[in-house]
């Protein structure tokens, strides 16, 4: 009888063992193939949650570098260079801003009550005033905080026009609408020039509640072409001279490469400045994920290992009471590496009858279990997010052990759901790890085996 067929009826002569070893190789498999699915579940929604929220880097001031060198002017970088970055093949699109005073003139006045420009030191008439190459990559407008309620985004094809967003408060105070025209005073001289209305955007944030950069109130700040603005203000013939940027990238993964790249092009005009990966918003979608990842992951290992150690004990055991079954097979010839072979073909297909088996119901109790741990998770983290309060206006909220960098991300909220698919990739992954298993537990005895002589089992019993 060849040992196929042996290990067949061994299997249904010894159905109790055979069905406590089902029941073992049925706990690791679900164990371990739960693990898989949470694992490429959750890989699938980081994917998911960077592309939605675009990979960012930030070109700012460097406060220890700049402090380093005893500087006291903020940094300037040429609109040149950046236009430089901005030609990589890794980006997408990318945006650069410098900040300077607007003067208001004409018949058009500024939103009074609460923060006004008096007290931020603007003066009559001014207001901060943002000159920018691409209105819609600005942080506010990307995350949702700030809405476009008509006309359209300053381009870097309006680069050199002038034109300008306002508040939906300034434009009800004064009556203003796209296409009308406001007339902007020089920050130093008399020169004005005549910008045209883009687009009305609102801004959520109170007129009591000061600007945390430029302290004025926020229904007055002004977006406005970056050529047209800087011209006004006397530039003279060079580049604008950019305050910070912005460059989307068309993939996440690319954050280091960038990097690497902006250091060998730029040079020396980075100098006072810094490249920073704006991820904190994907750190916050995903940060339940990581937590549910590690625990399966965890889980799934120590499963396996106390598999494999109780795996092994069952067949040293089923080694030492079927002696006298060896022993006659070999005193009637039969090889000792078929005897081996015939236990690892019993654990391999109660290995494969356990794997089937889990396939039909893991996916929808992984489903189950993910749907739960990864809600508490989420929950806890959104109860985080709530709790922070901002420093009081006027303050940096440092002295009250405030980080304002710790401020939740808009319109990113922790994922609390994945989608858990059974491919057949998990399947296979789930089936190497059951058939290494089920190999390890018969190396182990196969010593014992090869040890046997039939002599001494039949006349000794040992």
């Amino acid at each position: 009888m060849n040992f196929v067929k042996r290990a067949g009826l061994s299997l249904w002569s010894r159905r109790g063992k055979t069905l406590i070893t089902l029941c073992t190789f049925l706990v690791i498999s679900v164990m371990v193939l739960a693990g898989v699915l949470i694992k490429d579940a959750t890989a699938r929604a980081e994917t998911e949650a960077k592309r939605s929220v675009g990979a960012e880097v930030n070109l700012e001031m460097d406060p220890e570098g700049l402090s380093a060198g005893g500087g006291l002017m903020a940094p300037r970088i040429s609109a040149t260079a950046v236009d430089k970055l901005g030609a990589s093949e890794l980006v997408q699109k990318y945006n650069y801003s410098m900040f300077d005073r607007g003067i208001v003139k004409g018949d058009t006045e500024l939103v009074t009550g609460g923060a006004d420009s008096a007290a931020s030191g603007m003066g009559p008439g001014g207001t901060a005033t943002v000159g920018l190459l691409d209105s819609a990559l600005l942080p506010d407008f990307r995350s949702g905080n700030f809405k476009l309620l008509s006309g359209a985004h300053i381009t870097a094809a309006d680069m050199d026009k002038r034109l300008l967003l306002i508040e939906e408060r300034l434009a009800r105070k004064n009556g203003l609408g796209t296409g009308d025209k406001i007339t902007l005073g020089a920050n130093e001289g008399k020169a004005t020039a005549e910008f045209t209305v883009a687009g009305v955007y609102q801004d959520p944030r109170p007129g009591s509640e000061p600007d945390p950069e430029y302290f004025t109130n926020p229904a007055n700040t002004l977006y406005a072409s970056v050529g047209g603005f800087t011209e006004l203000n006397g530039a003279g013939d060079g580049p604008p001279q950019a305050g910070k940027a912005t460059f989307l990238l068309k993939n996440a993964d690319d954050l280091e490469k960038f990097k690497e790249e902006a250091e060998r092009v730029a040079g020396s005009a980075l100098d006072g400045f810094r490249l920073a990966a704006n991820d904190k918003a994907i750190r916050q979608m995903t940060g339940p994920l990581d937590s549910i990842t590690s625990t399966a992951t965890v889980a799934m290992w120590l499963t396996g290992i106390a598999g494999a150690a109780v795996l092994a004990l069952l067949v040293n055991l089923a080694v030492k009471q079927r002696r006298k079954e060896y022993g006659v097979l070999l005193a009637l010839g039969e090889r000792k590496w078929k005897l081996i072979a015939q236990q690892a073909l019993e654990l391999v297909a109660v290995a494969a009858l356990a794997i089937g088996l889990s396939s039909l119901f893991t996916q929808s109790l992984t489903q189950s279990a993910s749907r739960s741990l990864l809600g508490q998770e989420a929950a806890a983290a959104q109860r985080k997010l709530d709790s922070w309060q901002p420093p009081a206006p006027g303050s940096t909220g440092i002295d009250q052990g405030i980080d304002p960098n710790d401020r939740p991300v808009e319109n990113a909220d922790p994922i609390d759901r994945i989608d858990v698919r059974l491919s057949p990739a998990a399947v296979a992954t789930v089936g190497g790890v059951g058939l290494g298993i089920g190999l390890l537990a018969t190396a182990i005895p196969a010593a014992s085996v090869l040890r046997l002589s039939p002599r001494t089992i039949l006349t000794k019993g040992k």
